[in-house]
């Protein structure tokens, strides 16, 4: 089972930016898609922003246009770019790995948008 880090959370202020980053402990295989989660409180996880193995990228509505995640190979490194952010991509950001039907969580990262 892949084993997966994240970093890159915090506080910014509205209109502001943060990456985060989500390391896997080996390479992705090649049905392995690997996305970015948010959590509020008394909500459920939703998806945020997916890529394959391929590459090929997808995001929910709120974030296109604004976010973009990509990633390196090389590091085993998945990262999601987070622009123009608002008040309500506040929340808990979790890396997710999707392999036939096992879902494996990083520790999650809190981000807050905030004056």
């Amino acid at each position: 089972q892949v084993h997966l880090v994240e970093s890159g959370g915090g506080r910014v202020e509205p209109g502001g930016s943060l990456t985060l980053s989500c390391v896997a402990s080996r390479p992705l295989a090649t049905s392995e898609q690997m996305a970015w989660y948010r959590q509020v409180p008394g909500k459920e996880r939703d998806i945020v922003a997916s890529i394959t193995h391929d590459g090929i990228k997808g995001y929910v509505g709120a974030v296109k246009g604004r976010f973009a995640i990509s990633r390196d190979i090389a590091t085993n490194t998945v990262y999601l770019q987070m622009n123009d952010l608002t008040s309500e991509d506040t929340g808990i950001y979790f890396c997710n790995d999707f392999i036939g039907s096992q879902f494996t969580w990083g520790q999650g990262n809190q981000v807050t948008v905030s004056s």
